[in-house]
């Protein structure tokens, strides 16, 4: 089978350990739980929190389970089809190359690409692998009914780029997939400014609630105090933060938004509704509050109240 190109660039570079491990249970901002790619974040990270493995093998098991459709003419048109980026994917095909399970030939057609075939091993390997799948994808959807997480898998492949949808299998990999795809999508519509969709949640709370203690702002995002930090450094460094006194404790710091910051948030709450239409449009009528149900259903458990507030939010 050979696969032609045509969906723009969807690799995407590892986002930091700080990052990656975010967020906490508790009470989520209200602000924030009406938007799909912000309930997204969340289950993707309680997902990862559930790890029972190295991400290389998640990768490994990805990248075998698009070869079973056939042989693919560019090892790097298969990662920018899965999200994964390039130097990784290097990395991944010499792992499953080594294991002889893939087999890796020139292609002689352009003497630049790698032509990916997968191996009797890489076959068998592929069918332990949807077990595993199948097991982990059962526990962390264990609050959906069967028919709840099929729906689920629906939808979220909606939210892929038309040349993935097929290729990635699970509902664990799509949400996956689907999360980082809206991340991209939502911070190009930022290109330029400096801004990221993640800046959207600490600048509304910062104009909502004025001046307030980082830890404060902390517990609001329902965050780690690094990934807080991450975010306010990001922030103070772009000047649309301002550390000053609490007015309430002078011997403490508190963040307020700078006039810059006030003007920023109103660009980067453009991007946060353009990229809700977008999602709106991909999903198709009904389908995003469906998916955003189900969603709050995954999210319950960890977060008690979510689903009202969803409510009030959508």
């Amino acid at each position: 089978m050979t696969i032609v190109r045509g969906e723009p660039d969807a690799t995407r570079a590892p986002i930091s350990e700080t990052e990656a491990t975010a967020e906490v249970p508790g009470v989520l901002p209200e602000a924030l739980t009406g938007f799909i790619g912000y309930l997204l974040r969340r289950v993707f990270a309680q997902f990862a929190a559930f790890a029972d493995g190295p991400e290389d093998g998640s990768r490994d098991f990805l990248v075998l389970d698009a070869l079973t459709g056939g042989d693919w003419v560019s090892q790097f048109d298969l990662a920018k089809r899965l999200g994964i980026n390039r130097t990784i994917m290097v990395g991944v095909i010499d792992r499953l190359e080594g294991r002889g399970q893939v087999l890796r030939t020139r292609n002689p057609a352009n003497r630049r690409q790698y032509i990916l075939s997968l191996t009797d091993e890489g076959r068998s390997a592929v069918e332990a692998g949807r077990r595993a799948v199948a097991e982990r994808d059962a526990r962390l959807t264990a609050a959906l009914s069967p028919e709840q997480v099929t729906r689920l898998n629906t939808l979220l492949t909606r939210l892929l780029p038309q040349g993935t949808q097929g290729l990635v299998q699970g509902t664990e990999h799509l949400v996956d997939q689907a999360h980082h795809r809206l991340r991209r999508l939502g911070d190009e519509k930022l290109a330029g400014t400096g801004l990221r969709v993640r800046h959207y949640g600490p600048l509304s709370i910062l104009a909502a609630q004025g001046p307030c203690p980082q830890q404060r702002l902390a517990q609001e995002l329902a965050i780690t105090g690094p990934a807080t930090s991450q975010l306010v450094d990001e922030l103070v460094d772009g000047g649309m933060v301002h550390r000053g006194r609490d007015p309430h404790d002078r011997r403490r710091h508190a963040l307020e938004l700078t006039e810059l910051g006030h003007s920023r948030l109103k660009a980067v709450a453009e991007a946060v509704d353009l990229l809700a239409a977008d999602v709106a449009e991909l999903l198709g009528p009904g389908g995003e509050d469906e998916l955003r149900a189900l969603l709050v259903q995954l999210l319950e458990p960890a977060h008690p109240g979510i689903a009202e507030a969803a409510g009030r939010r959508g």
